[in-house]
């Protein structure tokens, strides 16, 4: 099978590696494709190293057809199109014991922790297999794990029809974010710099604003009738949209934190006393909300086709990164059994 390995900062090589048959419990999967989403551009930049085993194949936004089963499964049979929810827990740790393995203190993240998907054969375990409905394109059921982290998202901070709410990063997962709270009917912004990204919003029906040309706080207390928001997700990263999150919401409203701070930031809690604030963490997601994730793509509810922005085979996958970390790219997939060269 051939696969594109990670062999250090900022390096890919295209490898034949051995492959073998699906051992018992196993599917092998016929990758279609994979998507590369931030934590992998971490990789790439060679972040990650004291967690990732070099030479290592990454990737974990995917879609396939199974290829042939091993002993013992049952419920899978070839030809099915799959994707797969990349999250194996140990059953035993404090999470898991009260219902939340999805952030199990031993979880192991397929595609980081372990083998991934960037390759053109993957013998995965039948058990975090997800099925795929008829007539759904291969390449939009790659976007089905970042709109999974979405619709997470959304359900923690518990986003109704009278909702108004912010979010600030217009990336992927934030533009999903503000899809999936419109599909709950809730009114929502989305605050983004660059104008690339804006514009793509406004593509899906999305209101966004520059920040810089706007002032956030004025413009959703005129939205608002002066209360402030109900819900801002912060996707960002940055010290200012944490900052934005916090200045925007009203009375008892919700800041939810979705983009992984590597560092402390500062974050006025003087307001989170004044005006009684919650604050949540929203990590990947639990089988339900996979599950509706299929569904939304599916049925076209949030725009998976609109936000594939280019596909590159697997010897070009280090061009695939470059045009993430240039900003020019929302996503980019990568066609696992497509070789260029």
């Amino acid at each position: 099978m051939t696969a594109a390995t990670y062999t250090g900062s900022r390096n890919f090589s295209l490898e034949e590696l051995p492959g073998g048959a699906p051992q018992p419990g196993q599917v092998q999967i016929a990758v279609a494709f994979t998507g590369l989403c931030g934590t992998d551009l971490h990789i790439f930049h060679g972040d990650m190293d004291a967690r990732v085993s070099m030479p290592a194949v990454i990737g974990h936004e995917m879609s396939g057809v199974i290829a042939a089963v091993g002993d013992g499964v049952d419920d899978w049979t070839p030809g099915q199109h799959v994707t797969v929810m990349p999250t194996v827990s140990c059953g035993n740790c404090p999470a898991c014991r009260r219902g939340n393995s999805h952030i199990c203190h031993n979880l192991n993240f397929v595609g980081i922790d372990s083998e991934g998907s960037m390759q053109s054969h993957w013998n995965v375990s039948a058990d975090i297999l997800v099925a795929l409905p008829d007539g759904l394109p291969l390449d939009e059921a790659a976007l089905i794990e970042p709109t999974a982290v979405a619709v997470h998202d959304v359900r923690r901070a518990s986003v109704t029809a009278t909702d108004f709410v912010v979010v600030i990063g217009g990336g992927p997962v934030g533009q999903l974010i503000a899809c999936v709270a419109m599909q709950q009917g809730a009114r929502v912004v989305l605050v983004e710099l660059d104008a690339g990204r804006r514009e793509t919003a406004k593509r899906f029906g999305i209101t966004a604003i520059n920040p810089i040309e706007t002032n956030l706080v004025d413009y959703v207390a005129q939205e608002t009738d002066g209360a402030g928001a109900d819900v801002a997700f912060e996707v960002s990263g940055s010290a200012a949209g944490v900052g934005s999150a916090v200045d925007v919401l009203t009375t008892r409203g919700r800041l939810v934190m979705v983009a992984i701070h590597p560092k402390p930031k500062e974050i006025d809690l003087h307001r989170f006393f004044w005006r009684e604030l919650e604050m949540f963490g929203a990590r990947l997601y639990q089988r339900k909300d996979f599950e509706e994730a299929v569904r939304l793509v599916a049925e076209g509810a949030v725009p998976a086709r609109g936000m594939i922005s280019r596909v590159v085979s697997l010897d070009e996958v280090k061009e695939g990164f470059l045009a993430l970390e240039s900003g020019g790219a929302m996503k980019v997939l990568v066609d696992c059994n497509e070789v260029a060269k």
